[in-house]
């Protein structure tokens, strides 16, 4: 498959980003460091808006050690990566409580501000929050329907850029970081993966959590690589580097507000008293996962198996993606049972409906394949929704009621099939 070719992608979100603007007095867009954060808020400059860059040390230093007189310059402005400064958070607070403007603070942030010291009392009802995440499948192909959405209304979406065997692989190991779409091979993608993950150690890390054994954290990376996909086992991943389960759990939670990883919780309705209660570890970025495990494109195609793992990260990937620009919030979770019932991913809506997904690397799909779908609709009753395998194919096919295979490709199609 060719490079693709070097151009502004249109972000899903920018909508969502201009709506905020026009009535909530400050925005954060936050997201992973080169997601193309800063890329769309300079995309969203006008005269009246200054940007500044916490990156520039001279700035920084600035914000740390006067933030109220920073803040003062500033009447309507764009703030790069406020997370290097949280000091300015109560300093844009006071300014916007004198002066309620929509729009006067753009901030992005490379980590989940919620979780850092005194956010929550100094912006709470002020600001609102969206994500962006590396680009999606549909960014990239420039299409614009929303699985989520779709689905949950009946429908699945039809393929209009069919990636199946060797152009489904190059796109799951590409992902969706701007820089590594753009680069050629697998070598210089995994090149770009290497640098990207020392360079968060050293500079971010210590923005969202003080660490003491920073050369711990790359192999604890890798090591969480390896079982993307799998429950989350903190005694276990501890025990691999020497350390005891809090230090693995607290290290989880460092890359996950790094929006580098997500614990999928478990999806539950009562009373069931089977089902698991451990969380699920995923890569956000099926291509940052690749670059961490050495997944090269001829060895997917020998391996099925390793190649599924990854292209359920994918999948989880792209469905986050979609959650982040839906009409409707949707959480993502996943079933299984002591049984070993299990369904990757189950969507949830505001009024308890599920979709269920299982993604499947090959272009065979057979009936037993539905069995974790068929348990989870039995036991969800009334609010099962419907259940789709995706697959390695080209053809949307019924598989029973309210059970569909469809290609993977539905996840950036664009006109849809209705679901009976």
């Amino acid at each position: 498959m060719d490079t693709p070719a070097l151009k502004p992608y249109s972000r899903l979100l920018e909508p969502r980003v201009r709506e905020a603007l026009s009535d909530t007095p400050v925005v954060l867009i936050a997201g992973p460091r080169q997601a193309g954060k800063t890329t769309l808020v300079r995309q969203l400059a006008d005269a009246k808006r200054r940007y500044i860059t916490l990156d520039d040390e001279l700035t920084l230093q600035a914000a740390k050690h006067d933030p109220v007189g920073l803040i003062r310059t500033l009447d309507c402005a764009t703030i790069d990566e406020i997370q290097r400064a949280p000091e300015l958070l109560l300093a844009i607070k006071k300014t916007v409580d004198e002066d309620r403007r929509p729009g006067r603070f753009l901030l992005t942030g490379s980590a989940n501000l919620w979780l850092l010291p005194k956010v929550t009392e100094s912006l709470a009802g002020r600001m609102e929050t969206l994500t962006l995440l590396p680009l999606s499948q549909s960014e990239i192909h420039a299409t614009r329907t929303n699985w989520l959405d779709h689905v949950f209304a009946g429908q699945l979406p039809t393929v209009t850029t069919p990636l199946i065997g060797e152009s489904l692989i190059d796109a799951v190991l590409r992902g969706g970081y701007p820089e590594a779409v753009l680069r050629a091979t697998p070598r210089r993608r995994q090149a770009w993966a290497r640098q990207y993950i020392d360079a968060l150690i050293q500079r971010d890390v210590q923005d969202v959590a003080s660490i003491d054994r920073l050369d711990q954290l790359p192999r604890f990376l890798e090591a969480l690589a390896l079982v993307s996909g799998q429950l989350c086992n903190y005694s276990q991943l501890g025990g691999q580097l020497n350390m005891d389960h809090k230090t693995a759990s607290r290290y989880v939670g460092v890359f996950e507000h790094m929006y580098l990883l997500d614990r999928i919780a478990p999806w539950a309705r009562n009373p069931l008293n089977r089902v698991v209660k451990t969380p699920k570890l995923q890569f956000i970025d099926s291509g940052l996962l690749s670059a961490l495990i050495e997944l090269t494109p001829a060895m997917a195609q020998q391996d099925r198996s390793r190649f599924g793992h990854v292209l359920e990260s994918f999948v989880h990937g792209e469905l986050r993606k979609h959650a982040s620009t839906a009409e409707r919030r949707y959480r993502l979770g996943f079933y299984r049972d002591h049984n070993q019932n299990e369904v990757d991913v189950v969507i949830e809506n505001p009024q308890g409906l599920i979709v269920g997904v299982e993604v499947k690397a090959s272009a065979t799909v057979k009936a037993s394949d539905f069995r974790g779908l068929k348990q989870l609709a039995s036991l969800a009753g009334d609010q099962f929704k419907m259940g789709v395998i995706l697959y390695d194919g080209t053809q949307t096919l019924p598989f029973g009621e309210g059970l569909w295979i469809a290609p993977l490709s539905t996840l950036w199609g664009e006109a849809a099939h209705t679901a009976p």
